[in-house]
């Protein structure tokens, strides 16, 4: 016989088996001895949770011969039948592929025969939500007055999407994320019955990997150990199988980050990924090794939340009391954000590259986080004796000293000439005829009326000031070109930069807002 994966050769085959939704099992236990059976189930819940395998433990269970305890008793003809897949009570539809409305009128002709042998027909319709809107519609009527032999199972991960209509008629029932002990438990287990050697901190790291799905989890495991046949299935195996990262690494990317050595962090992440690490697992851990960290400094009793070692307990303690609370949550932020960009990135390395940067430059954001992250960088500089304390002090003294004069705002004459006029007319539409740079630096500039009668345009902006001060691709000479174009004259334009206490707008008054002014024009 060839080989079976892991998660198909031990599927649950009674309800004992079945760990971690014992809410579920006891409640259809119950049902089946009381013999009050519903007509209409619905199972909920995220992948690998057991909902198709606890609908066919009960499909077993309804139609056994000798139940024990409202389980299957796995022997009868009935129970070997419907485990072998023959037999002809239980009709398993994958709605996925099945989801038009002819579909369910067969099945709908179907339920008015009776079963052959046994006492029911189970309908076991997976991943029910695809059904089209014609197709639940078609359902209603015989899902809720089904003949006494038929049971429906309707199974699906997002029960958002099925009709109220729907839900009306069925028994609901959650089923919820393994825990991480009772996965790692269940495949301890496992690997005594197939004698197979495995690490507990492998076991448990593969658990912690299924996200709360037994089935995952068991995939995962099989590949491991196909990978390393023959051998002890180790810690570092595992790591180096599933692509993941040991904390050390993250240990060494944090300090790397909190250092603001943006070329060690990419180092490492070379590294990472010459080594062959999936990238987006990589994120993602890294975002779950600074929720540690973010736990521990928030509470003195999250050991027995961490699921750790005890040894990965006190690194992360030692890791915690590096970095201060605010700044850890804005490295989650950022790599959250990440998360769920990478999957779908053709360049994820870069994306990758760019949140990193991001977290050692917190100066590139401009969220509230980021500012305390550029507060707790100069702090840290002043601490190791960086002479930044001295440029503060001077730039202060010179902003105290311009202060302290007086400051005069100059105005204009009441008659200005009548080339300037002219020229403020057309002001706007001279700048559209400039190129994209050059008009959005002149859109920054005051303007504003010399000692001889020429044109000054100042600047708060250094970049905007330097740019055009410099004439820089020619742009002050296509202005002086435009000028000349419209008004028939030639007008000088000087470029200055503000350097009063007060903005350009306050030391000068503007020529745009003349309109709002009664100003004569100079003859």
């Amino acid at each position: 016989m060839s080989y079976q994966a892991l998660y198909r050769k031990f599927r649950p085959q009674e309800f004992e088996d079945v760990k971690g939704q014992e809410h579920i099992v006891t409640t259809l236990k119950n049902q089946i001895k009381a013999d009050r059976i519903g007509h209409a189930y619905l199972f909920c819940g995220t992948r690998g949770t057991g909902k198709t395998t606890v609908a066919k433990i009960f499909a077993k269970a309804v139609n056994c011969e000798h139940p024990v305890d409202g389980s299957p008793c796995g022997e009868c003809p009935s129970c070997r039948a419907i485990t072998e897949g023959s037999s002809m009570n239980v009709i398993e539809i994958d709605a996925a592929s099945n989801n038009g409305v002819d579909n369910i009128r067969q099945i709908r002709e179907e339920v008015t025969y009776r079963p052959t042998e046994g006492r029911y027909k189970v309908y076991i319709i997976d991943e029910v939500h695809m059904l089209s809107a014609g197709a639940f519609n078609a359902l209603l009527k015989t899902l809720e007055e089904p003949p006494s032999y038929v049971i429906f199972i309707l199974a699906t991960t997002e029960a958002h999407k099925i009709p109220i209509t729907i839900l009306s008629r069925c028994q609901r029932y959650d089923f919820h994320r393994i825990s991480i002990d009772t996965i790692a438990s269940r495949l301890s287990d496992l690997m005594e019955q197939e004698h197979v050697e495995v690490e507990e901190r492998a076991i448990r790291y593969v658990a912690k990997a299924g996200d709360g799905s037994m089935r995952d989890a068991l995939s995962l495991l099989d590949q491991c150990i196909a990978f390393h046949l023959g051998e002890k299935l180790t810690y570092e195996n595992v790591l180096e199988v599933l692509g993941a990262v040991d904390t050390e690494v993250f240990s060494r990317l944090l300090r790397r980050i909190l250092d603001e050595d943006v070329t060690g962090a990419i180092r490492i992440l070379g590294e990472l990924i010459d080594e062959g690490r999936e990238l987006s697992q990589l994120v993602n851990d890294f975002t779950w090794y600074m929720r540690n960290l973010l736990l521990l400094q928030s509470s003195d009793d999250m050991e027995e939340v961490l699921d750790i070692s005890k040894d990965n307990l006190e690194a992360l303690k030692e890791e915690a009391a590096l970095v201060k609370p605010e700044t850890l949550i804005r490295y989650i932020r950022v790599f959250s954000e990440l998360s769920s960009q990478v999957k779908f990135a053709s360049q994820k390395r870069i994306m990758v590259e760019i949140a990193i940067i991001k977290l050692c430059r917190p100066q590139m954001e401009k969220s509230y986080d980021s500012v305390l992250d550029r507060i707790n960088s100069i702090e840290k500089k002043l601490e190791k004796g960086i002479p930044i304390a001295a440029q503060a002090a001077q730039t202060q003294d010179m902003q105290q000293a311009a202060a302290s004069e007086p400051i005069v705002k100059k105005e204009l004459p009441k008659a200005i000439p009548q080339d300037i006029s002219e020229l403020m007319k057309h002001w706007k539409s001279i700048l559209s005829e400039m190129g994209a740079t050059s008009k959005v630096y002149l859109n920054k500039a005051v303007t504003s009326l010399g000692n001889s009668s020429d044109l000054i345009l100042m600047f708060d902006d250094e970049n905007a000031y330097e740019y055009l001060s410099e004439n820089r691709a020619g742009c002050m000479d296509t202005l002086a070109s435009l000028i000349e174009k419209r008004i028939g004259k030639k007008v000088e334009v000087t470029v200055k930069k503000n350097n009063s206490a007060v903005s350009a707008k306050e030391a000068v008054v503007d020529l745009t807002d003349m309109i709002n002014f009664d100003i004569e024009e100079e003859n």
